[in-house]
């Protein structure tokens, strides 16, 4: 009887290998393989873009639960800042508010002078684009480029190669869109450039991101550029994307070597490309923003000449395609 009993309580074999699945390593193995070939399919063939824009939408609505408390905590932070530094602010815009208004009583009559000389100089009225409201929600998850994602997406009529600024300057380029959302490549990027002049003496160039070093290149000028240290940089406007005038940096570097027929031009953003949270999407403009005066004819009063203001012969300028690839 007994030896009944201790055979009962012998110990089980170990499950067939079918019965308990595949190990740890093999599974992990499995879905590592299985994430390289999907991410190699998507950089090459681009198949997954269409499964991408549909995933995206349908986690917005879980991405925004997500973050609901995380804005409900952000809302009573701010709810509960320092009452006296908002009375300050409030007393000092009520004094600029005040200074403008006295300021502005002449604005219509200016207004009209300068609509009247353009007209008699054949130039066209500035255009003022019209712009989207929009909030950084998060830093991008590529640690290798600068880019942030926006609340607005292509349901707010945003689209790719929309300049994004702030109110001190340019911040970026829209790169990419999505229904609700769209990254934004900032001008610090290394793969992002801009058309630039210096507002002192209109000197072209284009300039380009450092990367990780938040500072703006200018590359291919030479030693004995017009160029110094506190030049600040805005947009020529030749690019087609970017208004003219816009602010972009400030220059605070310019290095000579002896060795090299360039000079290394460092200049820091104006804008707060990691400050901020709202920005401005400005719309494309249209063909007609861009159609130049007509020169005046042989009959007509000759015009100053104007002065180059770069080592390289003007050429005529073109429209250029909005480009910030990634």
């Amino acid at each position: 009887m007994l030896k009944g009993v201790h055979q009962k309580l012998e110990p089980q074999e170990s499950p067939a290998f079918f019965v308990r699945g595949p190990s740890p390593f093999s599974r992990i193995m499995f879905f590592c393989a299985l994430s390289i070939v999907l991410m190699a399919v998507d950089s090459r063939l681009d198949y997954l873009s269409q499964f991408r824009q549909t995933f995206i939408a349908a986690l917005h609505p879980l991405e925004m639960v997500a973050n609901a408390p995380s804005e409900w905590g952000l809302n009573i932070r701010q709810y509960f800042t320092a009452h006296s530094r908002l009375l300050i602010e409030n007393q000092a815009l009520k004094q600029q508010a005040v200074e403008h208004n006295v300021m502005l009583q002449r604005l219509a009559t200016i207004e009209l002078e300068n609509a009247h000389l353009k007209t008699l100089l054949k130039g066209n009225a500035p255009m003022i684009p019209k712009a989207i409201l929009g909030e950084i929600l998060h830093m991008g998850r590529d640690p290798f480029s600068n880019v942030v994602v926006i609340n607005r997406g292509s349901q707010h009529t945003v689209e790719a190669g929309q300049a994004v600024v702030d109110a001190q300057g340019v911040v970026g380029q829209v790169t990419r869109v999505f229904p609700f959302s769209a990254e934004v490549t900032l001008i610090t990027d290394k793969n992002l450039s801009i058309p630039i002049q210096v507002e002192r003496n209109q000197l072209r160039a284009i300039a380009f991101g450092e990367g990780k070093s938040n500072t703006i290149d200018l590359p291919f000028l030479p030693t004995s550029v017009d160029i110094k240290v506190g030049d600040k940089l805005v947009t020529s406007g030749i690019d087609g994307v970017y208004p003219a005038g816009l602010a972009v940096a400030k220059v605070t570097e310019v290095r000579q070597s002896p060795d090299s027929p360039f000079a290394k031009i460092i200049s820091t953003p104006i804008a707060g490309v990691n400050n901020h949270l709202q920005l401005l999407i400005l719309s494309m403009p249209t063909p007609a923003e861009h159609i130049e005066a007509a020169p005046a004819s042989a009959g007509d009063a000759a015009a100053p000449p104007a002065t180059a203001t770069t080592s390289i012969p003007p050429a005529k300028p073109r429209k250029e395609k909005p480009h910030a690839s990634r």
